[in-house]
């Protein structure tokens, strides 16, 4: 009897990841559609959906799986029988290692057992690599003796746009000047060779088509990023050939791409020759597989704990009145729970505090807020906790710590990539230093607006900074949309008492909030707000932060640069005159 029910749960968990697949690949598939006909609006409400339609198909396959079990219990010896049968159906399925996650989704929603087996469980993948696919399957390769524009056209003639290129001659004069200036050591056209994924991927208003140069004994990656003119004409913006660059593009602040592939670990493969630096997981996310991309966290963290023997600490840096931050200093990512009481200022419960960071998971980041992934009874070894991060978590949030002699059990926390607070990196940087990371806070705040987010709480402590330089704002239990905001210039005393008064002699609603009082609250050194005002001055200017307002609410969807503007190719006279 048990073998049935098995079989039949497990075909459950089998059709409803690949109804979870179709729906995905669905939307990902418009993508193009949504680009050529300028839908950005629709973009963004399409990576939103993509989002949230795991966790409805894992909703679903859970009734399903009730309805089977028909009130009996479950037990380990039948999961074991429902993963057995499960291996059986998905060993020959490419996406098995994606199969492999949505089961163990299923398996944390529906069992109350906090342990982790690959009894029950696919802990360990029992696909760590997939049939074999060819390369031609993934790429296109181009070779050239002398006839590089030539082999240029045959790349931009391979996808399939309905609109028509502005002057893709002048692309390509622009992309030839550009990779002689930045590729010094190319020296003739003989032996190049590119290879090209076949997938576009498509982000915010941008198709990017990415792949790998190689000449001679140097590779390097190249992606070419396209976009429309008002005309809805076709144009190259900038070549990009360099790692760093690349790597800015997948950071774990941008928003996932839609990149319709059938091979997703065969194009992570690839990606990875790209980006040797960039762990899978970030990569799997960043197609949008963020599922799969926890799962290769997890694995990847499991694995350097066994390989390591530091202990976890408390995070440096001020202390958040919302969460307790932790960290492994040989692991370059922080766990953040929720504590059990915020202080009175703090107006907010702990589930506003996970809607606040669901928000900035399904909102496009525009590379200004940390992506992050949520897990619920994570256990570590108590041997790897130092006392006094122990007696924090007890003392902070003791409803989601329970601690035994060998384990630390955490009901619930977030994990994100670690950076440097922005106000330490500031106490010891050097004038340059300063000025880069104060501009860089600056343009944080202003794309952060642009994108209809208000950070709430900007002071220095809620940012970070990257290795690249970046700013990233990383505190989101005050975020709130940037149109819900009612900003409002502080009115003029009627009377030398109101002037003279330790307190404010206007009323204050709580959506108010008053630009020109930044510059007392984020800054408590004169010479920081001084460089910071001659920067970015009018961030203390309420009409500032309405102009932005009005053109949200009229629909307009800012462009965003995974790149420095300067790298941008430079119009031609007739185009800037026009």
């Amino acid at each position: 009897m048990n073998t049935v029910l098995a079989k039949q749960i497990a075909e459950i968990v089998y059709n409803g990841f690949k109804s979870y697949r179709r729906d995905f690949q669905e939307i990902t598939r418009a993508a193009q559609s949504r680009f050529e006909n300028t839908d950005w609006l629709g973009a963004q409400q399409a990576g939103r959906r993509r989002l949230a339609i795991y966790s409805e198909h894992i909703l679903d396959v859970a009734l399903q799986f009730n309805d089977a079990l028909a009130e009996r219990k479950i037990t380990t010896t039948l999961w074991a029988q429902i993963r057995a049968a499960y291996l059986r159906l998905i060993n020959h399925e490419y996406n098995a290692e994606l199969f492999e996650t949505f089961y163990n989704s299923v398996h944390r929603h529906v069992t109350e057992d906090r342990d982790v087996t690959d009894l029950e469980m696919f802990v360990t993948s029992a696909h760590p690599t997939p049939p074999v696919t060819s390369d031609e399957a993934i790429f296109s390769a181009y070779r050239t003796e002398n006839e590089v524009v030539e082999m240029l056209l045959d790349i931009f003639h391979h996808f399939s746009f309905k609109l028509p290129w502005r002057n893709l001659e002048q692309d390509i004069g622009n992309i030839l000047r550009s990779l002689a200036e930045e590729r010094t050591e190319i020296k003739s056209a003989h032996g190049l060779e590119i290879q090209i994924l076949r997938s576009l991927f498509f982000r915010n208003k941008c198709a990017y088509i990415i792949g790998k140069l190689s000449y001679m004994n140097f590779t390097w990656p190249v992606v070419l990023p396209l976009l429309l003119d008002d005309s809805r004409q076709l144009y190259v913006d900038t070549l990009i050939c360099d790692e760093d660059e690349l790597s800015v593009m997948f950071s774990f602040s941008r928003s996932y791409f839609m990149v319709d592939t059938p091979y997703p670990h065969a194009l992570v493969d690839f990606l990875q020759t790209l980006l040797p630096n960039k762990k899978r997981s970030e990569l799997y996310a960043s197609i949008g597989l963020h599922k799969h991309g926890k799962t290769e966290f997890y694995r990847g963290f499991v694995e350097h704990l066994q390989n390591s023997t530091d202990q976890f600490i408390i995070a440096p840096g001020v202390k958040g009145m919302v969460m307790t931050v932790f960290t492994l200093p040989s692991y370059q990512t922080v766990f953040k729970v929720i504590k059990d009481r915020f202080p009175p200022q703090k107006s907010i419960t702990a589930e506003q505090v996970r809607e606040k960071y669901y928000v900035v998971k399904s909102h496009d980041r525009v590379g200004r807020m940390a992506d992050t992934q949520e897990f619920q009874n994570l256990i570590f070894p108590r041997e790897r906790f130092e006392p006094a991060l122990i007696e924090e978590l007890l003392s902070t949030a003791p409803s989601s710590i329970e601690v035994s002699a060998d384990r630390v059990l955490i009901k619930h926390l977030y994990t994100e990539r670690l950076m440097t607070p922005l106000n330490i990196f500031i106490d010891t940087a050097t004038d340059d230093e300063l000025h880069n990371a104060l501009d860089e806070y600056g343009n944080a705040i202003k794309e952060l607006a642009a994108a209809n987010i208000f950070p709430g709480d900007m002071l220095l402590k809620n940012f970070g900074i990257t290795r690249h330089g970046r700013v990233v704002f990383y505190d989101y239990d005050e975020i709130c949309y940037l149109t819900d905001v009612n900003f409002r210039a502080i009115p003029d005393p009627h009377t030398y008492e109101d002037e003279m008064s330790a307190q404010a002699w206007y009323s204050v609603a709580p959506r108010d909030v008053f630009p020109e009082e930044f510059k007392r609250f984020l800054f408590g050194r004169k010479r920081i707000k001084q460089i910071f005002t001659a920067m970015h001055g009018e961030l203390f200017d309420p009409v500032y932060w309405q102009s932005l307002q009005n053109a949200i609410i009229q629909g307009e969807v800012t462009d965003v640069f995974p790149y420095r503007r300067k790298k941008r190719f430079t119009l031609s006279p007739k185009e800037e005159n026009a």
